[in-house]
């Protein structure tokens, strides 16, 4: 799926790691939540709250989930999954830019 259809957007972005990582919250009819953002070259340490799904829609990362030693590479319509009250870490090469949609819960 390109787009959703339906959708409020909170005009605020989420900004985090003094702009490596920019995003929108997507919110759905039925209660449900996402976010569409990007994530510019860097290595930063995400925190999670409830479980993630992690979408990519374009660009490259490599990840590593808490508690693995193991780095897994990401690409344009793979997913990865992240268990709640978590981590994870994300690197994003010079040169690319990782476009994503973050689903909740």
């Amino acid at each position: 799926m390109s787009q959703f259809e339906n959708v409020s957007i909170v005009k605020q972005a989420n900004v985090y790691f003094d702009g490596k990582c920019v995003s929108h919250t997507v919110q759905f009819a039925d209660g449900t939540k996402k976010s569409v953002g990007v994530i510019l070259p860097a290595s930063l340490l995400f925190n999670t709250g409830v479980p993630e799904i992690m979408e990519g829609v374009s660009g490259s990362c490599r990840v590593r989930l808490k508690g693995d030693s193991d780095w897994t590479n990401y690409g344009a319509g793979q997913s990865f999954n992240v268990p709640g009250n978590s981590s994870f870490e994300i690197e994003v090469a010079a040169g690319d830019a990782y476009h994503y949609v973050c689903h909740f819960g």
